[in-house]
C-alpha cells in the first residue's frame, strides 16, 4: 500500500513555487498547476475554518477547559515553578478564622483557672491567653429545619371547655420564618437549587415543602425587601466604572408571545443582563432580563446618576448591543476577547498567536504587580505606560504588518482575529490613557455564571415577574458576595427591619445594615 505524504504550503512558498516553472511549463500546464495550488490554499482555509467553528461548538456544549498558554506559563506569561509550599497542619482548605457565620462555644479548663499555681512546675501562675486553641466539628440538617410544638390540651370533665397551651416566644408566629424564607433564595437564586429538587431532599429528610410553597416564600419575602433593590440600583447608577454583559435566557411568558404575535414582533430575543458597577473598592451587582440588551439595561440605570459627575468608564466587548449613544462613556473593550480568538486559532497558527498570547500575558504580569503593590490609579496608569506601552506599540505594528506584507489572508481565521484587535485598538488600549481603565471583562463574566447556573438548573422564568424577583435576588446575593458578607444573615435582618427599609432604604445597604439598625423583632 502506498503512503501518501501530505505536504503543507503556504501562500508565499506556492507563490515562489509558481514563480520556478511558469518558464519550463507551457501555459496550458502552468494553469492547471495554479489552479491545483489555489484549490489547495482554499480548501486547506476552509479546513481551518471548519475546525475553528467545531472547537467553538465544542466549547459551547463542553466548555473550556483552560486557555492558558502551552508553554507551561499561565494566562499572566509567568512560568509554573515546581517548588512545593510546606503545608501547615490546620483544619484543612479552611483555618477556623475562615467559619464566620458558625456558632462559637467558648470552653473553660475543666480542673483550671486563671492565676492558679502551675501544676507543672508548682512555682509559676497561669494566666489566660488571648489566643484560644479552635477546633471544628461540622453537622449536617436539611436545609429547611422543622418544629413540631405538641400543645398540651386539658378538658374539664364537667363542662367540655378545653385549655391548650400556649405557643412558647421562640415559635413564633409565621410557619415560615425570617431564615426559612433567606435560605431559599439563597439556595434557589444563589446556588441554582431549582424548588422542585429542594422539594424532593426536604421530603427524603423527613421536613417536607411543596416546590409551589417556595415560591410562594420567596415572593413573600420579595415583596418585603424590593426597596433594597431599587437602592442598590440608584447606587450602582453613581458608579466609576460599569461592566456589562448579556446571557440568553428563556420567559415562557415572553417566548409565547413570540409565537402568537401578529404581525411578528420587530425583537423576539431574551436575554438576562449583568451590570458590575465599582465605585472605589465597592462593587455592586445588578441583574435585568427580559428583551433588553445590555447596552439599553445599562443606560436605564445611568438615567438615575448624578448630575455633575464625570463620564463613567464602560468595560465590555466589542457588540454593538453592549453600547448605547444614550450616555457619554469612555469605552475600554476586553482584551481577553481580543486574545480569545488567537487562542482558538493557535493549533494552525502556532507562531503567530504564541507572540500575541505572550505579550497579553506580559501586560496582564504588569497589571498584577500593580495590584499587589497597592499602586493608586495615577502609578497604575504611568506604571502601564512605561512597562505595557511598548509591548502594546510593537504589537500593533506586528499586527499591521501581517497585512501590509501579505503574511495573513485577512478573511482566514487568523486574519479575522488581527482585525478584531486593529478595528477596536483604541478601545482595547484605553487602560494606557485613563486612570482606573480595566483590561478584561472577566469580573462581569464570573457574576453572569449566576444567571447561567440558575438557567441550566431551572431551565427558565415562568414569567416577566418572576424573572423580576430572580433579578432581585441575583444583585442581593452576588453584591454580597463580591463583599464579603452573609447573604443568608442580610436577607434575615432585611426581613426583620422591613419597615425601616422602607422609610430608609439607604440604611440598609449590604455594606452597612450591621451599622445604621439594630435588629428589631418579626
Amino acid at each position: 500500500m502506498t503512503v501518501t505524504e501530505r505536504i503543507d504550503i503556504s501562500g508565499e512558498e506556492a507563490e515562489a513555487l509558481l514563480a520556478r516553472v511558469k518558464d519550463v511549463l507551457s501555459d496550458e500546464d502552468y494553469r492547471i498547476i495554479k489552479g491545483l495550488i489555489d484549490t489547495h490554499l482554499l480548501l486547506n482555509q476552509a479546513v481551518n475554518e471548519k475546525s475553528t467553528s467545531i472547537k467553538r461548538l465544542l466549547k459551547m456544549i463542553f466548555g473550556s477547559k483552560t486557555e492558558k498558554s502551552k508553554n507551561g506559563g499561565n494566562s499572566t506569561g509567568r512560568k509554573k515553578t515546581d517548588r512545593k509550599e510546606k503545608k501547615t497542619k490546620g483544619h484543612g482548605r479552611n483555618g477556623a478564622d475562615t467559619y464566620t457565620g458558625a456558632e462559637t462555644v467558648a470552653i473553660n479548663h475543666q480542673t483550671l483557672h486563671h492565676c492558679d499555681p502551675c501544676p507543672a512546675c508548682e512555682d509559676g501562675r497561669l494566666y489566660r491567653q488571648s489566643s484560644p486553641g479552635v477546633v471544628v466539628r461540622i453537622k449536617g440538617t436539611a436545609p429547611l429545619w422543622g418544629t413540631v410544638y405538641e400543645l398540651e390540651k386539658l378538658r374539664c370533665n364537667i363542662c367540655g371547655k378545653i385549655f391548650t397551651a400556649d405557643l412558647p416566644p421562640e415559635a413564633g408566629k409565621k410557619k415560615y420564618d425570617a431564615t426559612a424564607a433567606a435560605i431559599l433564595a439563597v439556595l434557589h437564586y444563589g446556588g441554582g437549587m431549582p424548588f422542585n429538587r429542594l422539594a424532593g431532599l426536604q421530603a427524603t429528610l423527613g421536613v417536607p415543602v411543596a416546590a409551589s410553597t417556595c415560591w410562594e416564600v420567596a415572593e413573600g419575602l420579595a415583596d418585603m425587601i424590593h426597596p433594597a433593590f431599587s437602592e442598590l440600583i440608584r447606587q450602582a447608577a453613581q458608579g466609576d466604572i460599569f461592566h456589562n454583559d448579556d446571557t440568553t435566557m428563556k420567559i415562557l411568558e415572553l417566548m409565547a408571545e413570540n409565537r402568537n404575535a401578529s404581525p411578528k414582533l420587530s425583537r423576539t430575543g431574551i436575554f438576562t443582563t449583568g451590570i458590575l458597577s465599582i465605585l472605589d473598592d465597592r462593587k455592586i451587582a445588578i441583574f435585568r432580563t427580559g428583551r433588553k440588551h445590555a447596552g439599553e439595561n445599562l443606560a436605564a440605570i445611568l438615567d438615575k446618576r448624578q448630575n455633575g459627575l464625570d463620564p463613567p468608564i464602560q468595560m465590555c466587548d466589542a457588540l454593538s448591543r453592549n453600547s448605547s449613544e444614550e450616555f457619554q462613556i469612555l469605552l475600554a473593550n476586553c482584551l481577553t476577547h481580543g486574545r480569545r480568538n488567537f487562542v482558538e486559532v493557535a493549533d494552525h497558527f502556532a507562531d503567530e498567536c504564541q507572540y500575541v498570547v505572550e505579550t497579553l500575558g506580559k501586560v496582564y504580569h504588569f497589571d498584577a504587580i500593580a495590584a499587589r503593590q497597592g499602586m493608586t490609579p495615577e502609578q497604575r496608569l504611568h506604571f502601564h505606560q512605561d512597562n505595557s506601552g511598548p509591548l502594546m506599540k510593537n504589537l500593533h505594528q506586528w499586527l499591521e504588518q501581517q497585512f501590509a506584507e501579505k503574511k495573513v489572508e485577512p478573511n482566514s481565521s487568523l486574519g479575522k482575529a488581527i482585525n478584531y484587535m486593529l478595528n477596536h485598538w483604541s478601545a482595547l488600549t484605553l487602560f494606557l490613557r485613563v486612570e482606573k481603565a480595566p483590561l478584561d471583562n472577566n469580573v462581569c463574566e464570573r457574576a453572569l455564571e449566576m444567571s447561567i447556573i440558575h438557567r441550566k438548573n431551572s431551565l427558565f422564568f415562568k414569567t416577566e415577574h418572576g424573572a423580576y424577583i430572580g433579578d432581585l435576588f441575583m444583585s442581593i446575593i452576588h453584591t454580597c458576595f463580591l463583599g464579603n458578607i452573609n447573604p443568608f444573615d442580610y436577607l434575615t435582618a432585611l426581613q426583620k427591619n422591613s419597615a425601616d427599609l422602607f422609610a430608609h432604604p439607604h440604611r440598609w445597604m449590604p455594606w452597612n445594615y450591621k451599622e445604621n439598625g439594630s435588629v428589631l423583632s418579626c
